[in-house]
């Protein structure tokens, strides 16, 4: 039977047995590292044809749940949310206490985080960074490029694009490590106090070379933020643009109700 009848509508085949993977995950019986029975397996498990198994694999893969390993089949994965916490993250006394934000999320989590520096140094302002940072198109910035890992699995990069102006007198900005608190405590030591910090946020499927940088399987969301780190003198001193793996993060917002 392609379909059941519950609560009045039919529900594919295929749904309900994803559905049915997707709980034996989530209670334990298909453990992180495991794999998934293959299609032949679960087709003769189910009694189905394997283009209905099929289906139901896709949607267990849209939960986030498993990932597509080539010549391995899917893997439960072992990779719990990291929580942004937007009215939280960039406190001030985060960053006195010494904590860069991505390292006290992930502590917070129980998870282990590692950070890998890809590139720190000059490079020409594109028109959209250019004009985040107002400077002309073209005009030297310092870029920061790194990425993330959690548990050993890389999650997130993120290159920040600094005005020359404002980071050439910090040395502390060019080194691997910029120290407790990372770029935004050795802005503040240089009088850039920190006003706001403002992100915009899509969500899309990874691109090929995204896919590898990140892990992940063929096709899998990511959320690509932007984020202007403004002074109290009104000007923007950083733009970060980061790409993360969806399944990784969730995002949580407190939006004041009143002025």
């Amino acid at each position: 039977m392609g379909t059941a009848v519950g609560g009045g509508k039919a529900v594919p085949r295929y749904v309900q047995i994803a559905d049915e993977i997707v709980q034996q995950i989530r209670a334990g019986v298909l453990k992180p590292g495991e794999l998934v029975p293959s299609e032949s397996e679960l087709a003769e498990r189910y009694g189905v044809a394997s283009g209905t198994v099929r289906k139901a694999m896709a949607e267990v893969r849209a939960s986030g749940l498993v990932e597509t390993r080539h010549g391995k089949g899917s893997i439960v994965k072992d990779r719990p949310p990291v929580r942004h916490r937007s009215s939280d993250r960039f406190r001030r006394s985060h960053r006195q206490g010494g904590k860069a934000a991505y390292l006290a999320e992930s502590a917070q989590s129980g998870a282990t985080a590692k950070v890998s520096v890809l590139y720190i140094g000059p490079m020409e302002a594109t028109e959209d960074i250019a004009e985040r940072l107002d400077v002309e198109a073209g005009t030297q910035v310092l870029a920061r490029r790194r990425l993330y890992f959690r548990n050993g699995t890389p999650v997130e990069t993120a290159t920040s694009y600094l005005p020359w102006d404002v980071v050439k007198d910090i040395p502390e900005l060019f080194a691997e490590n910029p120290g407790g608190g990372g770029i935004y405590a050795r802005l503040e030591d240089h009088g850039h106090e920190f006003a706001e910090f403002v992100e915009t946020l899509q969500a899309r499927p990874a691109s090929k070379a995204e896919t590898s940088e990140l892990a992940l399987s063929p096709g899998a969301p990511v959320v690509h933020l932007v984020r202007e780190a403004v002074t109290t003198a009104g000007r923007v001193v950083e733009v970060c643009d980061t790409l993360m793996a969806a399944d990784q993060f969730v995002f949580s917002y407190r939006i004041p109700a009143a002025d």
